[in-house]
């Protein structure tokens, strides 16, 4: 490998004209807040790593997708856009490693970043020329230079604030042009300012035109089993390269009708968008691929991504996205987002069984046979999940159970009686497994899930619904407590009970809204009887907080009754 020194304004000049991206990358994830240390960094004289590249013959740039780096970020759609090699006669470089900061480097300096908080922001890199670059000893986390992502250059608060925008320093090659730029917006300034704002300019100035921050190296092998292999020891370091990461790669360079990169992200942002909204990732997408298409191991080894393999996929996409869509809209139905489908491949046998059965709108189907076929797939995927029917070997699970749906056509009610004996568990919940469930406490991995089954009858239909302490957990501070004067093992007994399920429920955004943290026995009076029997409130005579404990042992038995009739 070759090793060579650059500057951040040549990586700026080489992006989306000399380097690009190979379809082994993953996307860019880094926050404004990753990007501010890295400018930082740089300012600090901190050294940010080597980058290693992958020189890619002009001769076989057409037989691999390449992809350009982001400039403006999206949060809605992160996604890299494919990159246009045609009239392009030479040599390129793909970063094996590094991505994450040179993409950094070219949306903080040309670009921007637009991202969600209480509402949608497209925000831009500015360095705070009045902050004195001071590292607080106390905090080595603070940054020592004022570099912020903003909406403007508008001051906030009362400290000096001057926001120059960082990606104007590439307007000049010498440092005394970009001072002598900003001269009139600082003669209003003290000696002392305009001195640091000089100052600050110079620097930035200097690392980005000047210094070299790092070291590339550079693969020429045109092997790309061996690039390969270069890309997972080069990211062994940081988060794990997973299988479907290389699926993901191998796929997009070996269909041939289809840029499946493109149709992958796109197809996994849809079903993330059904109903309330959901939080698939690729990887279960395209485990789904290699379950859903018969006879293909699903274990993620990189042996098993063969040519042939990879054609069946594309062969079957449609109909494995037809199934997986009408599997999500079911349990959306069902009541089922993105907080309590917990074992999401819990799914795959479901979405074998309705490719099995060619119906696209069986989740909206009424026919008789449908409807039972619904009902059971409900109880089913309840039951998996709640008894961890999926942990462990669960590749093991999986092949097994589309050995048993193999034989299901269009006419074949849902196998679920021979689904729980292969799974070994039972259609009902144990009195063990009750007790275990009725611990479960506030946003808890599995309580989402246990509340919805106590609203069997609600339309969840494009409502959110949100868990609620029902008598208000502010008041449940032992201090508050013992002013009330409870004893110890009152105390003690309040604090064991108020945040389990016995005083949890789930209310729509507008009732958790006007509920706030009111008292119950106030709060109650606003609601109707059928309130009360929807939520599973016993009849007391009283709702008061001195109430609590009867309150929490009746309910316990009311949610005990419900479990038992799932």
């Amino acid at each position: 490998m070759e090793y060579i020194p650059v500057r951040v304004s040549d990586i700026i000049r080489q992006v989306n004209r000399d380097i690009y991206l190979p379809a082994i990358q993953r996307e860019f994830v880094w926050g404004t807040d990753r990007i501010e240390r890295l400018f930082d960094s740089i300012m600090a004289d901190f050294p940010i790593g080597s980058f290693l590249y992958w020189r890619l013959e002009q001769g076989n740039k057409d037989e691999w997708p390449v992809y350009e780096f982001i400039r403006d970020f999206d949060g809605e759609s992160p996604h890299n856009p494919a990159a246009g090699m045609a009239g392009i006669t030479k040599d390129i470089n793909l970063v094996l490693d590094g991505q994450q900061r040179i993409t950094s480097f070219f949306i903080g300096l040309r670009g921007s970043y637009r991202y969600f908080y209480f509402r949608w922001r497209k925000t831009r890199l500015y360095l705070n020329l009045l902050k004195r670059p001071v590292s607080n000893e106390d905090n080595p986390e603070e940054l020592t230079y004022g570099f912020a992502f903003r909406e403007n250059d508008a001051p906030e608060g009362d400290k000096p604030q001057l926001w120059y925008l960082a990606g104007r320093i590439l307007d000049f090659e010498d440092a005394e042009d970009a001072k002598v730029d900003m001269k009139p917006q600082l003669e209003a300034l003290s000696e002392a300012q305009r001195d640091n704002a000089n100052k600050l300019i110079g620097r930035l100035h200097n690392r980005i035109h000047t210094t070299l921050v790092g070291n590339y190296y550079q693969e020429k092998s045109q092997d790309y089993d061996k690039v390969l292999q270069v890309f997972v020891r080069a990211n062994s370091a940081g988060q794990t390269l997973e299988y479907s990461d290389l699926l993901l790669a191998t796929a997009t360079a070996k269909w041939q009708t289809m840029d499946a990169r493109s149709e992958i992200h796109e197809f996994t942002d849809s079903l993330n968008g059904i109903g309330n909204g959901y939080n698939f990732g690729k990887d279960f997408v395209l485990k789904a691929c290699l379950y859903l298409s018969d006879n293909l191991p699903i274990q993620y080894k990189v042996k098993n991504f063969t040519k042939k393999n990879l054609r069946t996929i594309e062969e079957n996409w449609e109909r494995i996205k037809e199934s997986l869509s009408t599997t999500v809209r079911l349990i959306s139905r069902f009541g089922f987002n993105a907080k309590n489908v917990v074992a999401p491949l819990a799914l795959l046998p479901i979405a074998c069984y309705l490719m099995k059965g060619g119906n696209s709108s069986f989740d909206t189907s009424s026919k008789a046979e449908d409807a039972d076929a619904q009902v059971a797939i409900r109880k089913w995927f309840i039951f998996s999940t709640l008894k961890n029917a999926f942990g462990g070997s669960s590749d093991t699970t999986l092949t097994r159970l589309r050995e048993l749906l193999s034989t299901c056509g269009p006419a074949s009610p849902f196998p679920a009686d021979a689904l729980y004996g292969s799974l070994e568990i039972e259609p009902r919940f144990s009195d063990p497994e009750i007790d275990r469930i009725l611990g479960y406490g506030y946003q808890g991995r599995y309580t989402n899930l246990v509340l919805s089954l106590l609203y069997p009858d609600r339309d969840w239909k494009n409502a959110i619904f949100h868990e609620d302490h029902i008598f208000p957990k502010s008041e449940f501070q032992v201090r508050a407590l013992k002013k009330r004067g409870y004893d110890d093992t009152k105390v003690q007994a309040y604090l064991s009970r108020y945040n389990i399920l016995s005083n949890l429920q789930l209310l729509t955004e507008s009732e958790n809204l006007s509920k706030n943290a009111a008292l119950f026995d106030k709060w109650i009076q606003t609601r109707d009887p059928a309130f009360q029997k929807r939520h599973r409130i016993p009849v007391l005579p009283h709702y008061g907080f001195d109430c609590f404990e009867e309150f929490s042992k009746e309910r316990t038995a009311l949610i005990v009754s419900a479990l038992k009739r799932v």
